[in-house]
């Protein structure tokens, strides 16, 4: 893949209600966040990307209300849908294309929206909508499935809610920083058995934005490019029905992709720093087994014993993650921004010492059904 960097990245910060942010006003804020990153204004700017969502903004052609904010007047300018790792891919792809910038903005007020109506719709209309299943549901038989098939408990899963609640401290934009301990997350009601209220992310409104460049434009521009070095999807079946949910067929096909593409031939020993959406406690222990971090059925135990900490021999979601603050469709953006971040060693309160190689992970759709996975890197 040719080179491509990261030159600026923006995030607000994330809360459960910002009732008097329009989200233009989001977007304007992350947008000139990231160009100020950059050290750029948007005449610097050749094509703009957004992403946004027409059910979650609750009208049609939902990009429309963020095109000023984005600074799009007189640019060519594309609109995707869906988790911010796949639109930032799209992103790649236009400055692959010929274009030297790109930015790239994403947007989600998660407290406007009704979230288990607006999931319920992802599914099928004539077999499984009118059952009632939604995002937490779905999520909650896929967790069955895996634990069941591995015996994964759910004290495992818990670790992960403490641990990124607490890493969430460090992260100036997280929406939940919490200090919890294994028996705060079990005592929690169950929301949909064996998912507990601890170990779900919340709902939360944000917007994040950046900007992407070829390597010409990128030595110009920023003093601390991140480099592009390999992304990967994959897409799983669309019937839950269709798949065993245990497994994470399409994760580990995106990451050989993603890895083949970045050169990386050992995982464990080649990548510095992790940043997933765990926006379920199971899903990071899933995710991080799909991406070859750790054994199938491993990870509750790697976990466990302290080895995802910040101070861990593979630190994951040192930002918080998605469980500490998750607004839809930002939070993959999120994703990569925090390792570009990590990178620079510009992450602040939460950075890791020596990061030089991170990965990001994002999805689409009803217990993971489509994945992207980012490798990030210091030098092109």
């Amino acid at each position: 893949m040719d080179p491509v960097a990261i030159v600026g990245v923006g995030m607000t910060e994330i809360r459960r209600e910002r009732a008097a942010d329009t989200c233009a006003d989001l977007v304007f804020e992350a947008c000139t966040k990231a160009l100020d990153d950059a050290g750029m204004t948007i005449g610097d700017v050749d094509i703009v990307l957004t992403g946004s969502n027409d059910f979650f903004d609750g009208r049609t052609i939902s990009s429309m209300a963020v095109m000023d904010a984005c600074g799009s007047y007189d640019k060519n300018v594309s609109t995707v849908e869906g988790d911010g790792t796949f639109g930032a891919a799209h992103a790649v792809m236009r400055v692959l294309a010929g274009w030297g910038t790109c930015l790239y903005c994403v947007h989600h007020k998660g407290s406007e929206s009704v979230m288990p109506l607006i999931t319920n719709a992802m599914f099928d209309p004539l077999y499984e909508r009118f059952l009632g299943i939604e995002a937490i549901t779905s999520s909650a038989m896929q967790a069955r499935a895996y634990m069941d098939r591995y015996g994964v408990t759910e004290e495992q899963c818990a670790h992960v809610s403490v641990k990124n609640h607490g890493n969430a401290f460090g992260n100036p934009v997280a929406q939940m920083p919490l200090e919890l301990t294994i028996e705060d997350v079990m005592a929690s009601p169950y929301i949909a058995e064996p998912i507990k209220q601890l170990d779900c992310s919340p709902v939360g409104d944000g917007a994040s934005a950046v900007v992407i460049a070829s390597a010409g434009r990128a030595k110009a521009i920023a003093g601390k490019p991140v480099w592009v070095k390999g992304i990967g999807y994959n897409c799983d079946a669309f019937h839950l029905g269709d798949r065993d949910l245990w497994k994470v067929d399409a994760l580990q096909a995106a990451a050989k992709k993603a890895y083949s593409t970045a050169g990386i031939s050992d995982p464990r020993a080649e990548i510095d720093i992790v940043e997933l959406s765990d926006v379920f406690s199971y899903m990071e222990l899933m995710w991080l087994e799909g991406l070859g971090l750790c054994e199938m059925g491993r990870a509750g135990a790697f976990t466990a014993l302290g080895n995802t900490a910040p101070d861990g021999v593979l630190p994951v979601n040192a930002s918080g993650g998605c469980i500490s603050a998750n607004p839809v469709l930002v939070a993959g953006l999120n994703r990569i921004i925090e390792c570009a971040l990590q990178i620079r060693g510009d992450a602040g309160a939460h950075q890791v010492e020596g990061v030089w190689t991170a990965v990001a992970q994002g999805l689409n759709g009803p217990c993971g059904q489509s994945q992207c996975v980012w490798v990030l890197g210091g030098e092109a």
